[in-house]
């Protein structure tokens, strides 16, 4: 981690219909950290994710990755920049292999995406990079498996390999962990940190435990703003985000024991 800024958010802003979803948030994410974005439901962590990513178009605002002005570009320009994410709701092709998966973001790279009129042997010569990625994730045995037969757990480590075919420099994670059990959320975890080790990572994470095990910043928002940031050591102690997770609460009490 340096203090680099890879990605910043000036005053971002957006509205719909009158309903402010993301209010004038200001956010820096420096370069080789683990930034999570956290928030109780409805604070607007999911759009704040969908307006970095150009998933949604800005209300107001500005938004700057590695020092160039992204705030009109589209989504399929900033994944090509090298900023690139997942979603809650699995994003794999569920009758294709496992490998297959990994290929297509690894064709989508060489820009030979729609060439359909090729046959499938074209793509043989990608098997051995998609192989090494799966080594990656641990999913090198499950290679030749059809998608729809991984655990949801595997499918998750899968759609984080299919993200790291296209190279990102920044990965956005959008609740990676989300609907896992214990086993598969310390498997993920430690996917996260070994991708982490040459990259940036911002995650929406529910998870108060993998948030604390992960995390080099915490950005709270509530109500579509910015309520804290700092580690999770200094926002775990914060009345004001106990307040929002939580209610009234005692001056002993911790993010981790009420989340």
């Amino acid at each position: 981690m340096t203090d680099e800024i890879i990605l910043e958010a000036h005053g971002l802003t957006k509205e719909f219909k009158g309903f402010t979803a993301v209010d004038h948030v200001d956010l820096k994410v420096r370069k080789g950290s683990i930034h999570a974005l956290i928030g109780p439901n409805g604070a607007g962590k999911t759009t704040m994710f969908n307006l970095l990513t150009k998933f949604l178009p800005v209300t107001s605002g500005q938004i700057i990755y590695k020092g160039v002005d992204i705030t009109r570009l589209t989504a399929s320009e900033v994944s090509r920049a090298g900023m690139v994410r997942s979603f809650q709701i699995s994003a794999v092709f569920p009758h294709l292999t496992v490998l297959e998966n990994v290929r297509i973001g690894l064709q989508r790279k060489l820009g030979t995406s729609f060439h359909f009129w090729k046959p499938e042997s074209s793509l043989y010569a990608l098997n051995d990079k998609a192989m090494a990625l799966l080594e990656s994730v641990d999913l090198a045995s499950f290679a030749n498996t059809q998608t729809v037969e991984l655990p949801y757990g595997r499918k998750r480590a899968l759609e984080i390999a299919t993200t790291l075919a296209l190279d990102p420099e920044l990965m956005l994670l959008d609740e990676p962990t989300q609907g896992m059990g214990h086993e598969d959320v310390g498997r993920v975890v430690e996917l996260i940190r070994k991708v982490a080790a040459n990259r940036t990572v911002l995650m929406v994470e529910h998870n108060m435990n993998v948030v604390a095990n992960l995390s080099d910043t915490i950005t709270v928002l509530a109500r579509g703003a910015v309520l804290a940031e700092g580690p999770y050591e200094e926002v775990s102690k914060n009345h004001r985000v106990l307040e929002a997770y939580v209610g009234s609460v005692d001056e002993n009490d911790t993010l981790g024991a009420q989340a």
